[in-house]
């Protein structure tokens, strides 16, 4: 369907808007493109605001919902990656260039990918902003725009990266330098940290730990390294049944752990890492180091932070039940740019969007939602080469086990779990709207009786 020049046309634009917001003749103003002094609009039933793994997986879902046509997604990047492998890149096992894919690979048939970011939100006129100052209408909007990282938040950060030494598993800029690090090793402390803000898969932090120290152990260096984890919150994890798991295997492998310990500045030329100490202010330990692995702090996108879809925090503000925004019926937040009161993971995204989906499926017949999100997550602790702990959980910090076995332990079912089954469930299931979380197969797992 080839654009209209509206000006030649003689509508003025504002009109144009009306038409869309009105509903009437929709498909006719969907593909305007506005010339001379005006911007381009365009119209569609659902606009997903981001590419990544809730984005994708929901314009899957919503394009069978709506047809084929009527869904936008609005995502910059040209490369989509799956981060929950970055562990396993970091610490050796898997090869980066297995995590990507191109992003147009993965948009749905019929979907279109605006390839653009966004600006700023207009919810009272159901309307975004995007590049060029381009305005997109919506119906409905779902906002899955991720979480950001904040390198430059830690003084010396991100310059320090471009010594050795150093490395995040956080970023694909950065993620192959810590495997160089660990290979270089020689002698003296490794250090690992947990930064002082919400972050993505809240075990990663430790997992590369783990398999350091396994890698160390493996080449004959673990008696001339101290591995040490940093970490500024007061226990090693949330979930006490898999707390007390881990803090076996950190006495057992002779590991080092101080608590409310923050990351406030990389010295990389000296290799000097300075941590403040939260229960007491004012008060920094400088800690020399042969290898740092960096958790960035992190916080919501900047276009989330004092916009009107967002909480005093910056995270799109919805209901933890049914992931309707508080304020706005026909907006919808899923992933880590929300504030749902749960660790962000590619596992509590594939639980969100099974509700998600329900819960829109009944605000288009203007039914009250009525399925409710658990806070189901679960992170795959990665404790050595071949060793997982499955650790799932709900709001309540309690386990919420899909398997009839104790998950606290460590196994290699898991293990191949982590690094085989679940990268092909996330691009084959996950993404193309089919995969909703395993609650489905937990009461089976337990034969009726969970």
């Amino acid at each position: 369907m080839g654009s209209i020049g509206v000006m030649s046309y003689g509508i003025h634009a504002q009109q144009c808007a009306n038409i869309l917001k009105s509903g009437v003749h929709r498909g006719s103003c969907r593909s305007l493109h506005i010339t001379g002094r005006y911007a381009a609009k365009e119209y569609y039933d659902v606009v997903v605001v981001g590419g990544g793994a809730a984005g994708i997986t929901m314009s899957s879902r919503m394009k069978r919902k709506v047809g084929a046509g009527n869904v936008a997604v609005i995502e910059p990047s040209e490369k989509h990656y799956y981060q929950p492998m970055w562990t396993l890149v970091g610490g050796g096992a898997k090869q980066l260039a297995s995590s990507e894919r191109s992003t147009s690979s993965l948009i749905p048939s019929g979907v279109k990918w605006i390839k653009s970011e966004v600006k700023g939100f207009d919810p009272d006129k159901n309307s975004i902003r995007i590049d060029d100052d381009k305005e997109i209408s919506y119906k409905y909007l779902i906002i899955a725009l991720g979480i950001k990282l904040q390198f430059e938040k830690v003084k010396g950060l991100p310059e320090g990266f471009q010594y050795p030494k150093i490395g995040s598993n956080y970023s694909v800029k950065y993620v192959e330098k810590t495997w160089k690090a660990l290979q270089d090793f020689k002698k003296g402390n490794a250090i690992f940290t947990f930064p002082n803000t919400p972050v993505k898969c809240a075990g990663a932090p430790q997992k590369i730990m783990y398999l350091s120290e396994a890698y160390l152990r493996k080449t004959g260096k673990r008696s001339d390294a101290n591995i040490i984890f940093n970490t500024s919150l007061g226990v090693i994890f949330g979930v006490k049944k898999y707390a007390d798991a881990l803090l076996d295997i950190i006495r057992e492998r002779n590991i080092q752990v101080n608590y409310r310990h923050n990351l406030i500045e990389v010295r990389a030329d000296k290799q000097e890492a300075v941590f403040e100490n939260l229960d007491k202010p004012g008060e920094t330990k400088v800690y020399q180091y042969e290898m740092l692995h960096v958790t960035p702090p992190m916080g919501p996108p900047d276009v989330l932070v004092n916009s009107p879809v967002a909480d005093a925090g910056g995270w799109v503000d919805v209901s933890k039940d049914t992931l309707q925004h508080k304020k706005y019926p026909n907006v919808f937040g899923i992933g880590d740019c929300t504030n749902l009161p749960t660790s962000k993971t590619a596992a509590a995204i594939a639980a969100q969007s099974a509700v998600l989906d329900k819960t829109i499926s009944l605000v288009m017949k203007n039914e009250n939602p009525t399925s409710k999100y658990d806070g189901y997550t679960s992170c795959p602790l990665v404790t050595g080469y071949s060793k997982v702990i499955l650790a799932e959980f709900d709001y309540s910090q309690q386990p919420l086990e899909t398997f009839p076995i104790d998950q606290g332990k460590e196994r290699r079912s898991m293990y191949h779990m982590k690094a085989d089954m679940m990268p092909f469930l996330y691009w084959n299931l996950l993404l193309k709207g089919y995969w909703g979380g395993p609650a489905p197969y937990r009461k089976l797992m337990h034969l009726g009786f969970k």
